[in-house]
């Protein structure tokens, strides 16, 4: 019994990190008795798993469009379902991100402009330059790289990105005090702890492995120490300005860790 029920909150939590992270279609699961926290707590270990399932799709389409188009026209199709997949959650954070921190306002008029709903001139210029960065990065792998490297890339970088998300969330706190009750969502991200934090890391680890020895690409295995070496220097600054991290800056960690992701695998194909 005590096996079945562990099995049921493992793909509850799994469950809960998909619906959380994207926006494909998940089949209703009964919530925890425990409450809210801990369906969170458990389902932020699962986030890397949900950057596999979007890892595997987007390398699935990416290796079907190579063998019928043209790399730009592919990469452009590929970018597209790759924010779709997430319905521009991570796009929306890293615009509102951009708009808040670098408008050099006081630490509550940052945060008041990152609630805004309201694109500004910086997080256009932030979202647009990210779609075509990324776009060209898809077009430089797609042109250059091999199937199995292709392949293990894709896979590697959403896993990865999303697994520092778990542990920006347990090693910052979060920036808005007014929702730091248990009914908000500060009540939430602070639950999440260190050792979520590992068990994140390491499921990413296992799938990481897992892909490399699949695809035969070793160096993808340079993915953790490029997702949190960038990661970390840029969740601390973004908490000294702001005294913590939002839901927004977590959306921008993701995609600029993906952005180097990608960067790093193309400079590998392009200097192999």
């Amino acid at each position: 019994m005590r096996l079945a029920g562990g099995l049921v909150k493992s793909f509850r939590a799994w469950v809960d990190a998909m619906q959380f992270l994207t926006r494909l279609p998940m089949p209703s699961v009964p919530r925890s008795e425990e409450g809210m926290d801990a369906d969170f707590r458990r389902s932020s270990v699962c986030f890397p798993l949900a950057g596999l399932v979007i890892g595997l799709l987007l390398a699935a389409l990416a290796v079907l469009l190579r063998n019928v188009l043209p790399p730009w026209v592919a990469a452009v199709l590929a970018t597209a379902f790759w924010i779709g997949l997430t319905g521009g959650l991570h796009m929306d954070g890293l615009m509102d991100t951009a708009d808040g921190l670098l408008s050099h306002r006081s630490r509550e008029r940052m945060l008041e402009i990152m609630k805004d709903s309201r694109v500004g001139a910086m997080g256009v210029m932030a979202g647009a330059l990210a779609v075509l960065l990324r776009a060209s990065l898809l077009a430089s792998l797609l042109a250059a790289a091999g199937p199995g490297f292709l392949a293990a890339a894709l896979i590697a970088t959403p896993v990865w990105s999303r697994a520092f998300l778990t542990t920006a969330i347990a090693g910052w706190p979060y920036a808005r005090a007014q929702d730091a009750g248990t009914g908000g969502l500060g009540g939430l991200f602070r639950s999440v702890s260190a050792r979520h934090a590992a068990w994140a890391a390491g499921l990413a680890a296992i799938a990481t492995a897992a892909v490399a020895f699949a695809a035969g690409s070793p160096a993808i295995a340079a993915a953790p120490p490029i997702a949190y070496g960038l990661g970390a220097p840029l969740a601390a600054a973004a908490s000294r300005k702001l005294g913590g991290l939002t839901g927004d800056v977590y959306g921008a960690l993701n995609e600029c860790i993906e952005l180097a992701l990608l960067l790093g695998a193309v400079t590998f194909v392009y200097n192999a």
